[in-house]
């Protein structure tokens, strides 16, 4: 009985051994460039200029893709800075990308922005250029301050939207103190 048993787990182990193991099956349906090198939840992203803080970007999900140079977000949420380093305004937007090259960040998708002083630009894109510090837009933008609310297309201005131009305006009206509200 022994010799039976001995014989017959001989048999299985030189059968196991002999058959090909099972590869694992690969899904190559991604290229290499589509996945993201990191990966990051509730991040936090901050700018500095000589050693000067002048951004900080959070963002609930975020991806980075070295080969790209790019930096894609979602649920962003960015403040801006002077050069005391004072808050000047917020942005948000459902999304958003960063240029890792030029550090140039582009706000995509409801995109709020809001000036510590309670000046509004509500806009579909946004543009921030990093060399210039200035937010620019082809797209159609609503624009709210104290005293008016402009609709147009294309607009440029400085992160604290302060000096603001708006370059095809469509709608123009003054407000009084409870209509901007």
């Amino acid at each position: 009985m022994k010799y039976v048993l001995l014989i017959i787990s001989f048999l299985f182990i030189v059968n196991g051994c002999s058959e090909e193991a099972i590869k694992p099956e690969v899904d190559n349906s991604l290229g290499e460039e589509e996945i993201p090198t990191q990966e990051s939840w509730n991040a936090e992203i901050y700018f500095t200029e000589d050693g000067d803080l002048r951004a900080i970007v959070f963002a609930d999900h975020l991806q980075k893709f070295e080969n790209k140079k790019v930096t894609l977000l979602e649920g962003v949420k960015i403040d801006f800075y002077n050069e005391n380093k004072e808050k000047t305004s917020t942005l948000t937007s459902k999304k958003g990308k960063v240029n890792d090259n030029t550090r140039d960040m582009y706000a995509i998708d409801s995109v709020v922005a809001v000036s510590e002083e309670g000046t509004t630009l509500l806009t579909d894109e946004l543009t921030w250029k990093n060399n210039t510090k200035k937010i620019t837009t082809d797209k159609f933008v609503t624009f709210i301050t104290k005293t008016e609310r402009i609709e147009g297309y294309g607009f440029e201005s400085d992160q604290s939207l302060e000096n603001y131009v708006i370059y095809k305006i469509t709608y123009l009206t003054n407000l009084s103190e409870n209509e901007s509200k």
